[in-house]
């Protein structure tokens, strides 16, 4: 039965890691829920369990919002602006626009701003199209409840999130101009490729130098950006990459990784910039996360 248990978790793992970490937006805290959820499953009776996909997720929900809310304190206390944790995703991720859209740094983003149990119900029911009945089970609310829960996190998310998403295409393009600008320090190519209303959220977590405050309009990133690298007299080189599904940039400052640039993108133009420079939230940009909306293969090890 052990054996079963085992092999119906690790075919589900992704999944789960997947809805723990939209959820969340920390990989470490969304593996320690999926150990918590390791450990009520192999309590269960199996036998007795109709759908295990909707019976993990219901876990591993229940799971996460316990831990949602403990995170919440843990944010009030936080150094500066609170970024999720970027992670490095394989490139055909990109070209899944459901599933990018909703890895998405900007959509993340905008995630924190729900309560725990709207965050909940917004991603089974947006993202994973999770029926309401089994929300409702998951959260332990009713039917009715979930449904008007739904709908008025729908609408907050609707009235935050960008009016179109860009393609990988014209992400990656825009990338690409910015590291060119970026990296040869040319001043009007950074200005053209900012949205004139573009604003930039720096996360150092007190252990590394970031704005304190989100900097708005493109004037003042470029000022930012560029007064950074003259004032700390540093040598900056940038690596595409694939960051939450999305084309970003991890950032080297003299040789060294200094963080994961992720951004919107809005008409050709960025419009958002998500830079990640706290080092304890760059363990994951070292190997590819595999994060899926259906059950796949065998991920990492339950532990």
């Amino acid at each position: 039965m052990t054996d079963h248990a085992t092999d119906t978790f690790v075919a589900h793992r992704n999944l789960l890691f997947t809805v723990a970490y939209e959820m969340l937006g920390s990989a470490a805290d969304a593996e320690d829920v999926l150990q918590e959820t390791w450990m009520r499953w192999v309590k269960v009776d199996l036998e007795r369990v109709q759908d295990p996909r909707a019976y993990l997720v219901r876990i591993t929900t229940r799971q996460a919002l316990n831990r949602l809310r403990s995170m919440t304190r843990r944010k009030e206390a936080y150094v500066g602006q609170w970024l999720p944790e970027p992670l490095l995703t394989a490139p055909d991720v990109a070209e899944d626009v459901e599933l990018s859209e909703s890895l998405s740094m900007a959509l993340m983003c905008v995630l924190e701003t729900l309560s725990p149990t709207e965050r909940a119900v917004f991603v089974l029911r947006e993202v994973f199209d999770v029926d309401y009945d089994e929300i409702a089970a998951a959260v332990e609310k009713s039917p009715d409840a979930v449904r008007q829960i739904a709908h008025r996190a729908r609408r907050h998310v609707d009235a935050r999130r960008p009016r179109r998403t860009a393609s990988a295409s014209e992400t990656r393009a825009a990338v690409e101009s910015f590291r060119l600008a970026l990296e040869t320090g040319d001043l009007q190519g950074l200005l053209d490729v900012l949205a004139p209303d573009v604003v930039l959220v720096s996360d150092g977590g007190g252990i590394k130098q970031a704005a304190m405050r989100p900097v708005v309009t493109a004037d003042k990133v470029a000022r930012f950006i560029f007064g950074g690298i003259a004032k700390f007299a540093v040598s900056f080189t940038s690596e595409p990459t694939v960051v939450n599904g999305s084309p970003a940039l991890v950032l080297h400052v003299n040789g060294e990784m200094d963080g994961v640039l992720a951004v919107q993108v809005e008409d050709g133009r960025i419009s958002g910039m998500y830079y990640v420079r706290n080092p304890e939230k760059l363990t994951r940009v070292g190997a590819e996360t595999r994060l899926t909306l259906e059950p796949g293969g065998p991920g990492p090890g339950v532990g």
